[in-house]
């Protein structure tokens, strides 16, 4: 038996299984994929061992459902009947899948499995990750013990259902648009004259700190944004350009979109 098992291991479920196996001995973690050599590659690189979905669902206590929302369906479907003949042997579904609820994955599943519903983010790959999660019709122990398996991810908070495609969208998609400011950060320092790396490794760093300071300090973000801007200097001076091209609009109507997409998906 694994504590661990993983069926898809695309971007996300890779990541979680990268993330894995810095709290989890990789002898205890199964892996498999739609395209089985993509599964053997990352369980080679891992040291752990890679199978099929059937076999993950057998001989998993916690079994990840990486598969998209669309085909969460298929997935259960394959698996149900090697869930079935386990009830006896405690195991809980764990689901990634944007959209869906608790309650979705146990009508897909044809029965009322234990179900822990995670939405994380990319970097859970290098341990720098949020990962906000619900439960329904756990035991008591499931959730600590799985997060402490997974402590390796970065950061973990339960937050209601209610608000979990919220919490999927500010946490999991924050990182793309993180990288877009990155990437136009490093564009405008290119067009003064940095070379293209320093560039990228600058505003990264940049970011980076502002992140943990914004943090650690607990002082509002605008107080910490005030603290920077001398009066008449250059930092005022770029946040009236941001604020000329509705920079925090912009990103609002993003999470906002996001999360009208979201919920949307697990219909």
């Amino acid at each position: 038996m694994y504590q661990l098992g993983f069926i898809g291991v695309g971007n996300m479920g890779g990541a979680l299984a990268r993330a894995a196996v810095a709290a989890t001995s990789p002898k205890q973690i199964v892996l498999a994929n739609r395209t089985p050599e993509k599964a053997a590659a990352l369980a080679q690189e891992l040291g752990c061992a890679a199978a099929d979905a059937r076999t993950v669902a057998a001989t998993a206590k916690y079994i990840f459902l990486g598969v998209k929302p669309k085909d969460m369906a298929a997935c259960l479907a394959d698996i149900a009947p090697v869930l079935v003949h386990r009830e006896q042997y405690h195991f809980v579904l764990v689901s990634i899948a944007a959209g869906l609820d608790t309650a979705a994955i146990q009508g897909l599943a044809g029965h009322p499995w234990p179900v822990i519903r995670l939405c994380p983010n990319t970097p859970v790959g290098v341990g720098k990750g949020l990962v906000a999660w619900c439960e329904k019709d756990t035991l008591p122990e499931d959730a600590p013990a799985l997060t402490a398996a997974m402590a390796g991810a970065g950061v973990w908070d339960k937050c209601p259902e209610a608000l979990m495609d919220v919490a999927g969208v500010i946490g999991g998609c924050t990182p793309a648009f993180a990288y877009m400011f990155i990437e136009a950060l490093s564009d405008g320092a290119v067009a003064c004259g940095m070379p293209r790396a320093k560039a990228l490794s600058y505003a990264a760093a940049a970011v980076e700190g502002a992140a943990a300071l914004a943090q650690a300090d607990g002082r509002h973000p605008g107080a910490l944004k005030d603290a920077v801007c001398s009066p008449g200097g250059s930092t005022i001076q770029g946040v009236l350009t941001l604020e000329r091209s509705a920079f925090r609009a912009a990103a609002a109507d993003a999470v906002i979109d996001a999360v009208e997409k979201t919920r949307t998906m697990g219909k």
